[in-house]
């Protein structure tokens, strides 16, 4: 008798076979059992905005996730553009050296989650109330929610040799991503934690990194397969790096948003995946500004 599929379930606990609880006992019901756990995550992003959880995904989870990688990659929507940090248009009254005149090339590739299926371990995880609820509780918030948009939350981000994802900050506040496949050189993880601050863009600081006159803030971050990346990408400036040989880079993206109901921008959707929806349209017509004061 063929077993019936685990799907993707907001409602659902059984995650044991994609996560090694019992090194990240992400499921607990007895909170001194993850406190420390939290604690530790928490001061390690308070530091340096960035948290690694190495082995997050078990063996089975991790032969999953790579899978899945492949099986989706093809899918995966190309578009090279030439952007700078901001997604800005370009600026002639600026002067040359500012980091907005700055552009650089953008090749990598995102699978949508609407192309990802509900039985993909990948899935799984992300809707997994257990990861929802320690995920929030690293941030420092009482809860997270899944995004509202129908292309984003959730995506693959595919990188074959030859492309990269160039400097840039998040949307978002905070990113949770998973490596699911290491390229065999180069898609090096760099970034440079709270280079900016609510209020504070820091033009002269940010342009001093990007004209390699001050590589100070510049951290390096060696990810394995099946590691689990807490990232607060909105302050740090971050890239992946040219990916090099003959293997694709491949990352499972998990975006949760701080209050319900969130869509992506209009223009950065279609920029990302080729393609609007009408949720696009109608959330962009109520679009309000993030409120701290930053460019994006």
């Amino acid at each position: 008798m063929t077993a019936m599929p685990k799907l993707a379930d907001a409602a659902g606990e059984e995650i044991g076979d994609l996560v090694d609880l019992s090194r990240y006992p992400i499921d607990a019901s007895d909170p001194p059992a993850l406190s420390g756990l939290v604690e530790r995550v928490r001061a390690e992003l308070a530091e340096d905005g960035c948290c690694v959880l190495p082995g997050f995904l078990t063996a089975e989870g991790l032969a999953q996730a790579r899978g899945e990688g492949a099986a989706l990659a093809p899918k995966a929507f190309f578009r090279r553009l030439e952007c700078n940090l901001y997604n800005s248009a370009p600026d002639p009254s600026l002067p040359a050296d500012d980091p907005r005149s700055l552009f650089f090339e953008r090749t990598s590739g995102f699978v949508s989650r609407d192309m990802i299926p509900a039985d993909a371990a990948i899935h799984r995880l992300y809707v997994a109330p257990a990861l929802k609820r320690f995920v929030a509780a690293c941030v420092g918030r009482p809860e997270v929610y899944e995004y509202a948009d129908p292309f984003a939350g959730l995506v693959v981000n595919v990188l074959p040799p030859g492309t990269q994802q160039p400097w840039h900050y998040d949307g978002n506040e905070f990113v949770t991503t998973i490596l699911t496949q290491e390229a065999e050189a180069g898609g090096e993880f760099q970034y440079c934690p709270d280079i900016r601050r609510p209020g504070d863009e820091n033009l002269e600081g940010v342009g001093r990194l990007l004209r390699g006159e001050d590589t100070s803030p510049l951290r390096r971050l060696t990810l394995r397969p099946g590691d689990l990346q807490l990232f607060k990408g909105r302050y740090a400036l971050h890239q992946v790096s040219r990916v090099e040989g003959g293997r694709a880079r491949h990352s499972a993206v998990f975006g949760y948003a701080t209050r319900p109901g969130l869509v992506g921008p209009l223009e950065r959707t279609r920029q990302l995946y080729g393609r609007v929806a009408e949720a696009h349209i109608l959330a962009e017509r109520a679009r309000q500004d993030f409120g701290d004061g930053l460019i994006r």
